[in-house]
């Protein structure tokens, strides 16, 4: 990798995971956001993140700092032109992100499109930029410090020099790298969203309760965490996208959403983030 600046789209949960591991590992960060506000909540949660590694002496104060002061936050996309990676973690939500995936590349030809979606197809969001071969998918787990994994995915369009390099980003960052093709939900969430669901399903007809559901599936089947748990943890509004990608991509009615899990996501119940999901959480 070269020492141009990474650009990441996005100060939600995700790009602040990213943006943190990409400080941590002597990267420039340029985290663009619509909203200052979403900015400074992102560079205080990083701190916090950070401060959290010190605390484990697995970071001196001297790197904490170095990372952040690697870290620039911006409200102007132009600023992302110097940009060698640009990795979009806007929401999963595909006008705005074909909207993003438009404006950044017109940013310049050289940079490196990647989405950081956990579902939409990179194919679709390479059609509508100016150098699709530049574009890949890059996909981040929760919590980005923590997992090790990311999913490379390629669109059709995408060439060999853009999935190298994004691979040795990826190990870079101390992740490990696995390629996977470009079909609705990849390969980690075509299998565990549809799990998250039919837990769902559970709760709704009164078989189990959420507490029930994931004591089971932590001590039988050795999960670390239960599915609705991890959905909390997740956020329920992310797993129900994902199911209607899932359920449109596919045309199968085995991945129909819950309408328990739309319903929460209608009442605002959306896990952790909101301090109520399946389970209740401090603050809520």
């Amino acid at each position: 990798m070269s020492q141009s600046p990474i650009g990441v789209v996005g100060a939600g949960t995700m790009g602040q995971g990213i943006a943190q591991v990409l400080a941590t590992a002597g990267f420039t960060v340029r985290l663009f956001d619509v909203a200052e506000e979403a900015l400074e909540r992102a560079r205080a949660g990083i701190d916090k993140g950070l401060g959290k590694l010190v605390a484990k002496e697995r970071l001196s104060e001297d790197a904490r700092a170095d990372a952040l002061a690697r870290l620039h936050g911006t409200t102007e996309l132009a600023t992302l032109a110097d940009c060698e990676v640009i990795i979009e973690a806007a929401p999963e939500n595909p006008e705005l992100k074909e909207r993003l995936f438009r404006d950044l590349s017109a940013l310049g030809d050289d940079i490196i499109l990647a989405s950081n979606t956990s579902s939409l197809s990179l194919t679709r969001l390479a059609g509508v930029c100016e150098r699709p071969e530049r574009v890949v998918g890059m996909h981040f787990f929760n919590p980005v410090p923590v997992l090790k994994l990311v999913e490379v995915i390629r669109a059709e369009q995408t060439g060999d020099a853009t999935v190298a390099r994004v691979e040795a980003l990826a190990e870079a960052l101390g992740k490990t790298a696995v390629r996977v093709g470009d079909s609705p939900g990849f390969a980690v969430n075509r299998l565990l969203v549809p799990m998250i669901n039919e837990a769902a399903f559970l709760v709704q007809e009164g078989a189990a309760t959420p507490e029930a559901v994931d004591q089971a599936m932590q001590l039988g089947a050795a999960h670390p965490m239960g599915p609705l748990a991890l959905a909390d943890l997740i956020g329920l509004d992310v797993c129900l996208a994902i199911m209607e990608v899932l359920q449109e991509g596919f045309g199968d009615p085995k991945y129909r959403p819950c309408p328990l899990l739309r319903r929460m996501v209608d009442a605002g119940y959306l896990g952790r983030k909101s301090g109520r999901g399946f389970h209740v959480y401090d603050g809520a």
